[in-house]
């Protein structure tokens, strides 16, 4: 006898319980992901590696996330999803304690792909969950739920990451998870169950399937992560994964299709609202990552804080996320989607607007606004598209439908980060040898610059000789900040018009009344 309750069976402290549950454990998941880039100066210290090395920390964990991301309807057809949830919890929980406790660079590499082996499967698994426990009348309260897990996440990650290290020391990044997921595990042993119209069991391993997912995924991290650092196509590396990554994913689509129990079920792109969605949803994963990513470099080269204080930079943004994620929720139910998302991008782009006015002279507090402003913004994308991408999807399909929306998000999120990296770079050398044409020796303000600096310089004590060789060092410095500042400008400008190839596809999101259709359709077949 199945001890699945459906949504109206289903008393509200139990929805909210099962609700807080799933979410805690795509929080911890999704967090683990940003958590480790301010204390990656710390392991290096630890470990005797470099940047370049120590970088592989967050790329493994990376790479094994996004593979069981893909992986989980299947994952949850084999083993039972409440099973493969409750595995994945587990695995999770290890994976942290075996971090915290690595001693050499190996260890960590391989306890972080433990790790994020049991985390990849939290994230989509805990959204076609919610998505069962709420009725149709409460999905967009559910899927603002799920936003404030996995949206709040990446921003909180270095916050969190930052105090941490400064308090206990980096080990305290990975233990922190052990008493959460603990009562994770407790709470979905006694209140999450599986649907009985649920997919079970696998009578043929897709081997091939798996072998060319792992390439694939493998592939793109690497490619997508290191691709700058490595010069892109200068290097060996890149372009022997860039070739693996292509050919697999070719023959992957194409064995996937033609394959009865395939490791990823493509058929759900047949449903035109999870494409729509998935579409939507990776040009809003290339935003939210890549601001989490710039923003912080940018308050330390800029404004010259410590990598605490530049985590906390985000702080405004997750907090007015935090805040508007059940408004949302609640306008969804009123409203619909398409005036919602509309009305997200047009806020968005205003905060991008203003992130383009920044000059080297802005505080904090002129950050403040901008921030805000997106994070108003930003809740009135994720919920509708969160809610709308799996609302036609067959019951039985969700968690593969959810691992595909996910997908998306999290793809788009590595070309964000890999965005911002060429753009900055790019930007910096652009605007530095435009500024640079302006600055000669035979440029007289340039030379009365120099002149009154090696006067300051000279009356500080400094020979003749002296003043005028660190006078030239200071303006090349000055130089170098204003072209830096001109690059994040540059990219605040192309990732704000980014989100103008959405509009289009606003229009062929489904209405509010064609969605509360559909959902009628669904109850009364069941």
């Amino acid at each position: 006898m199945s001890l699945f309750k459906s949504p109206e069976e289903t008393s509200p402290a139990e929805r909210w319980t099962i609700a807080f549950t799933v979410v805690f454990g795509a929080f911890m998941a999704v967090m683990d992901t940003s958590v480790v880039n301010v204390s990656m100066p710390h392991m290096m210290g630890s470990f005797g590696t470099d940047l370049s090395a120590v970088t592989w920390v967050a790329t493994s964990y990376s790479i094994a996330e996004i593979i069981m991301v893909t992986m989980s309807g299947w994952w949850s057809a084999l083993l039972g999803r409440k099973n493969f949830y409750l595995a994945s919890f587990a695995l999770f929980t290890v994976g942290s304690v075996l971090c915290g406790t690595a001693t050499t660079f190996p260890q960590m590499i391989i306890y972080r792909v433990i790790q994020g082996i049991g985390g990849g499967a939290l994230i989509p698994v805990s959204q076609a969950i919610l998505r069962e426990t709420f009725p149709p009348a409460q999905q967009g309260i559910a899927m603002a739920l799920y936003g404030m897990g996995v949206v709040l996440a990446p921003a909180l990650g270095p916050i969190c990451g930052g105090w941490l290290t400064d308090m206990w020391g980096w080990p305290w990044i990975f233990y922190i998870n052990v008493p959460v997921c603990a009562v994770g595990m407790v709470l979905t042993m006694k209140f999450v169950h599986d649907p009985p119209y649920l997919r079970r069991g696998i009578r043929f391993v897709d081997w091939l399937g798996i072998g060319l997912l792992t390439v694939f995924l493998t592939g793109m991290q690497v490619v997508l992560e290191r691709g700058q650092e490595e010069q892109w196509f200068d290097s060996t590396l890149i372009r022997y994964w860039t070739v693996a990554t292509l050919l697999s994913l070719v023959v992957l689509i194409f064995w996937e299709w033609r394959c009865k129990e395939p490791v990823v079920n493509l058929r759900v792109f047949k449903d035109k609202n999870l494409v729509l969605g998935s579409v939507m949803g990776l040009i809003f994963g290339v935003s939210l990552f890549g601001t989490t990513f710039v923003l912080p470099q940018f308050t330390q080269k800029i404004l010259g804080y410590p990598a605490f204080e530049s985590g906390l930079a985000l702080a405004p943004r997750a907090m007015v996320l935090m805040i508007f994620m059940p408004v949302a929720g609640w306008a969804y139910q009123k409203v619909g989607a398409k005036p919602l998302v509309m009305a997200g991008i047009t806020i968005i782009v205003w905060s991008y607007y203003d992130l383009m006015q920044l000059s080297v002279q802005a505080g904090f507090f002129d950050l403040v606004p901008p921030l805000l402003i997106m994070g108003v913004g930003m809740p009135f994308m994720f919920v509708p598209l969160s809610t709308v991408s799996l609302c036609t999807v067959d019951r039985s399909l969700v968690t593969d439908a959810s691992s595909i929306y996910t997908l998306a998000r999290r793809v788009g999120g590595n070309i964000g980060y890999s965005l911002v990296a060429v753009l900055l770079d790019r930007g910096i050398t652009s605007h530095r040898t435009y500024l640079a044409d302006h600055v000669s020796a035979l440029d007289p303000t340039s030379q009365e610059y120099l002149a009154k600096l090696a006067q300051a310089l000279q009356a500080k004590g400094a020979s003749a000789l002296q003043a005028s060789q660190l006078a030239l060092g200071l303006l090349e410095k000055k130089l170098m900040r204003q072209a830096t500042m001109l690059a994040y400008n540059d990219i605040s400008f192309i990732f704000g018009c980014l989100f103008f190839l959405l509009v289009p596809m606003v229009f062929y999101l489904p209405g509010k009344a064609q969605v509360l259709a559909l959902a009628g359709k669904k109850k009364s077949k069941s």
